[in-house]
């Protein structure tokens, strides 16, 4: 990681630890690929849900620090509600994510089944707002535009 993009995944990596150690919000799931990586099923798996990520891990230990920092960056935007596929637990579905997307790299983003990017894109989007307008469209109103109103008006 680079410059600025390693200060703020770190910066993000010390962000949002609960004292249980857990970050899983009321929405959370944590779901089971059921076993294949199949172009069909992965695409049964991203349109079932608004917001999928596939990661290393589980939001409460992410086994990466790039799957860390999605989880970081989802709930600053009040993404509490989302599907979670741990690609360590199924080889099958690590690969075929991969294939489906034609994207080498885990964590990986869908919003409203369409494929976003893996960590770099998504911190880039958190940077530059271009998340908080896509999230607009899903019906998901980020809380950075509150905070945003809060400081505009002090």
């Amino acid at each position: 990681m680079s410059g600025s993009l390693g200060r703020t995944a770190a910066a993000l990596l010390c962000w949002g630890h609960s004292a249980r150690g857990g970050l899983r919000g009321p929405g959370v799931r944590a779901a089971s690929s059921g076993g294949s990586g199949s172009s069909e099923h992965l695409d049964m798996l991203v349109k079932k849900d608004r917001v999928v990520v596939f990661l290393k891990g589980t939001p409460e230990q992410p086994q990466c620090g790039f799957s860390n920092t999605v989880v970081q960056i989802l709930p600053l935007h009040s993404i509490r509600d989302y599907a979670v596929y741990n690609v360590l637990d199924d080889p099958q579905l690590r690969q075929g994510i991969k294939a489906y997307s034609n994207w080498p790299t885990i964590p990986q983003v869908y919003l409203n089944s369409e494929f976003v990017g893996g960590c770099d894109i998504l911190l880039q989007m958190h940077q530059n707002g271009d998340l908080v307008e896509e999230l607009k469209k899903l019906g998901i109103r980020s809380t950075l535009l509150d905070e945003k109103k809060d400081q505009d008006s002090k």
